[in-house]
């Protein structure tokens, strides 16, 4: 009978990668892995994130960092909103409120015609 050898798994850190992983790695993401991330939940109940990879002989589930962005609306204002500078409105409206200008200005001209 046939028997498949069964490759050994490993967990590795992004940045404790042989040369070999991460040239798998951007063999198999040549577009980055940004979309392949997965949360692994450990039996403690903390988690990271990972990425799955494969050489000839090892299985690798290899950690990466992800940047959350979990800031509320009161903190982002905070931090990237007010500048100190002028507030132009205009300059960073609604997309839709450049939108009723238009066809306010549409609607002038083509009563001219």
């Amino acid at each position: 009978m046939f028997q498949m050898e069964k490759k050994k798994k490993l967990v590795v850190s992004y940045k404790n990668c042989t040369d070999d992983v991460l040239e798998a790695i951007k063999k198999k993401y040549p577009n980055g892995y940004s979309d392949y991330v997965m949360k692994v939940d450990k039996p403690n109940g903390d988690f990271f994130y990972a990425i799955t990879v494969d050489t000839d002989t090892i299985s690798y589930l290899v950690k990466v960092d992800v940047k959350i962005d979990n800031l509320t609306d009161e903190e982002f204002e905070k931090e990237f909103g007010d500048d100190g500078g002028s507030s132009d409105e205009t300059s960073f409206g609604r997309e839709d409120d450049n939108l009723d200008n238009i066809e306010a200005s549409e609607g002038s001209s083509n009563s001219e015609d």
